[in-house]
């Protein structure tokens, strides 16, 4: 059970329309991160992305649980990193390199104090840069104590092999018919 709650809760890579902010001192945690599904995955997103330097580490792990995961698949495998590797692989890379993962597209399914968020990032180098890289984050949210946190996220980046699905895409209004 536990290996089939980790295979299925690794989810994420970040991604919500993020604009360059100042980096701030770290917060733990703001007073509306996880009030909402919605919220718990802005705040993600938030803290991950931004120009180069420093991240707020203390706030991301506010938002797992405990004993939550991060999970980076490819066609080669996986990793099942703890919140403090994930930190400790990327803090030198976005201190020297600016990233900003944004949100294109997102599918949830909630039963009770359960979620799964499959959220289609497109991740960037500036906040109005082209994207370099586009896939799926599969985040597994659990309620605890009346707020939303994240027990794992699994993350594949696209490739041609695995390009990401139509449905996993934005949808755009259909163009009116012409007339003739």
């Amino acid at each position: 059970m536990m290996r089939v709650a980790m295979m299925l809760g690794a989810a994420l890579a970040l991604a919500l329309p993020v604009q360059a902010k100042p980096q701030q001192a770290p917060t733990a945690q703001a007073p509306d991160d996880g009030a909402t599904i919605d919220s718990v995955i802005a705040a993600l997103y938030d803290v991950m992305s931004g120009p180069p330097g420093p991240r707020d580490w203390a706030r991301f792990k506010a938002l797992f649980v405990p004993e939550g995961r991060l999970v980076p698949v490819s066609d080669n495998g996986l990793r099942v990193l703890t919140q403090q590797d994930y930190v400790d692989r990327s803090s030198a890379v976005v201190a020297k390199e600016g990233f900003f993962d944004s949100e294109i597209a997102r599918r949830i399914e909630r039963y009770g104090n359960v979620a799964h968020v499959f959220s289609t990032y497109e991740s960037r180098r500036t906040a109005d840069g082209a994207p370099f890289a586009r896939g799926i984050n599969s985040i597994q949210l659990v309620r605890v104590a009346g707020k939303w946190r994240i027990l794992s996220i699994s993350w594949q980046r696209e490739t041609a092999a695995y390009p990401v699905p139509e449905p996993y895409l934005p949808t755009s209004p259909k163009p009116a018919p012409q007339e003739k």
